[in-house]
């Protein structure tokens, strides 16, 4: 446990330092020709109901609020057309983005219009797996649907809020074996380390996932935010470290067998999105009341706040409520942990972008972890060895972690 230790400690204490924020000040883009497209994050931040364990901005559904917010949205995406931006893909995230299917729809159509977007992606949750839903996504051209399961296992799911909402494991089973086919990548999100959890649970998740028929599974450790801890502890217990390293031990040895890891934590059986988008693509937009964007080097958030969002939309300008723009350093370390997470590294690559030496600049970082057997490297290659898959499940946990706090900071501003 002393390396992951380790690699906690110093991983919550620089991805602090990378998500210190501050008022915008002057353009939050360069006023440049932009010539290659980037993926559009699109958040919509409306759930029927709230899950005690989640940290993303999200709201109880308010349709009149809801339909505002989606024509706010629209013109968001006719501000960043104006701007000059490129886009050929479209992720949508919440919240559970397939609350107003129309309101969705039409929002997606128009962003086909502006740009040439080739692939789509739209989270949801099996309540809206309806054949009304499914035909308007797959016509629209909806590539990947992914589906919040999170567990199959019926007392996980009423511990989490889950069941009375969507049904049992079995009939979420059922539902997706309905979908076989229908998109080009049917994704589900699992979690593993709630409290409740234990190995027979984990076991039984994978058997069943073994029988849907999806083609990507996202499965995520638990992430604990600094707001909802409070509530895990009260109504499943305390989270226990030491046994995420047990259940993900499992779940990598057995989705292996029938599926491609595509990042430490996201296994396919087919080339296509994921959830990590901003593992395939290095700048990305982020539309709608609490989305993160990075681009040019800046990160960015826009203001999580709705009402203020819509007002700032209608008064035509851009809502973003915090940035960072970051050194050379901290973008090529930016670089380093998420093409890692997506297995591998091309020093090369991060060569020609930059116009210096990326081993040298990343010397203390590489170092480190060949030192623990987390790496290993082929020239210019650096790619994750089995122990190192784990310890990067532990970064990434702390990195979303941290964003889920940064997230809790500006909802209360």
């Amino acid at each position: 446990m002393l390396a992951e230790n380790l690699i906690t400690l110093i991983a919550r204490k620089k991805i602090s330092e990378l998500l210190n924020f501050e008022h915008p000040k002057g353009p939050i883009f360069d006023p440049k020709e932009r010539t290659k497209p980037i993926l559009m994050y699109i958040h919509i931040p409306f759930c029927e109901e709230l899950c005690p364990y989640c940290s993303f901005h999200r709201v109880t559904l308010d349709r009149t609020l809801a339909k505002r917010y989606f024509e706010a949205l629209r013109n968001e995406i006719r501000m960043y057309g104006d701007m000059g931006f490129k886009f050929d893909a479209i992720y949508v995230g919440g919240g559970t983005p397939t609350v107003l299917i129309e309101e969705l729809i039409e929002t997606l159509r128009l962003a086909k219009r502006n740009f040439s977007i080739k692939e789509i992606s739209v989270e949801t949750n099996p309540n809206h797996l309806t054949e009304e839903n499914l035909r308007l996504l797959e016509e629209e051209g909806v590539k990947r649907l992914s589906v919040g399961v999170q567990s199959f296992d019926d007392s996980v799911l009423k511990s989490i809020k889950r069941y009375h909402k969507y049904g049992s494991g079995r009939e979420i089973k059922e539902q997706l074996k309905s979908l076989t086919g229908m998109f080009h990548t049917l994704n589900i999100d699992m979690i593993f380390n709630f409290p409740n959890q234990t190995m027979e649970s984990i076991r039984n998740d994978l058997k069943v996932i073994e029988e849907t028929g999806v083609t990507q599974v996202t499965y995520y450790p638990l992430m604990v935010s600094a707001q909802t801890r409070k509530k895990i502890e009260e109504t499943l217990g305390v989270v226990d470290y030491r046994k995420e390293k047990i259940f993900y031990t499992l779940i990598l040895e057995t989705l292996s067998k029938d599926f491609s890891p595509s990042t430490a934590w996201c296994f396919s059986k087919k080339e296509g999105m994921i959830d990590e988008y901003v593992v395939t693509y290095q700048q990305y937009a982020g539309l709608g009341s609490g989305s993160i964007g990075y681009i040019d080097g800046v990160a960015y958030a826009n203001t999580f706040n709705i009402q203020r969002y819509i007002q700032k939309i209608e008064r035509g300008e851009i809502p973003v409520e915090g940035v960072r723009r970051y050194k050379r350093r901290e973008m090529i370390r930016y670089d380093f942990l998420m093409n890692l997470f997506g297995l591998r590294l091309d020093l090369g690559e991060l060569d020609k972008r930059y116009g210096v030496s990326t081993k040298v600049k990343l010397l203390p970082e590489i170092t480190f972890f060949k030192a623990i057997g987390a790496i290993k490297n082929d020239g210019k290659k650096i790619s994750l060895t089995k122990r190192g898959l784990y310890y990067w499940v532990i970064m990434m946990r702390e990195f979303f972690t941290g964003v889920n706090n940064f997230r809790d900071f500006l909802r209360n501003l």
